[in-house]
């Protein structure tokens, strides 16, 4: 009898990100003592806003899909980072489209080709979408929005830009 895999293995999927919903957004201009790298980011946002809307509308960021073709971390792991926006129904309960930017991070999978990534790159789009409900059921979407109003206050109390490294 095989003995069960330890709980850190087993996931098929890993998915993590940091949700930013736009409607909390106050400002999209980019401050002129911005980083490079935070100004590229907030431009993003600000695309997205333009594209998007902030209604229903939340941008994941510092985001990563793992997934797990075997039960051994060092054969089989394929590793995506994502960016972009998940769209919701009228009432913030699921999930009903998104637009990401999907790219290859890391991977331990010496058949892996491209026609694989290519598909696998696709298929984060979806396992996204199935994370963000369950991420709505747990209720970590209200908190999400709720953390953004409280940096916002704190903004406009202080004059500054108080929580601007999105």
């Amino acid at each position: 009898m095989m003995e069960p895999a330890s709980p850190q293995y087993g996931k098929w999927v890993e998915i993590s990100f940091d949700c930013l919903p736009l409607r909390c957004v106050p400002r999209t201009d980019v401050p002129l003592d911005a980083s490079p790298k935070l100004a590229e980011k907030m431009l993003r946002v600000k695309h997205a806003i333009e594209k998007h809307g902030t209604l229903n509308t939340y941008y994941l960021h510092n985001a990563e899909c793992t997934f797990h073709l075997t039960n051994d971390p060092n054969l089989g792991m394929i590793q995506f980072g994502f960016e972009g926006v998940v769209m919701t129904d009228a009432q913030d309960l699921e999930a009903r489209n998104c637009e990401l930017t999907v790219d290859l991070i890391r991977e331990t999978c010496t058949w892996l080709n491209q026609a694989i990534v290519r598909w696998l790159a696709d298929s984060v789009q979806y396992a996204v979408l199935v994370e963000f409900n369950r991420y709505i059921q747990a209720g970590d979407l209200s908190k999400a929005v709720e953390r953004m109003r409280q940096i916002e206050q704190a903004s406009d109390q202080s004059g500054g830009y108080v929580g601007m490294y999105l």
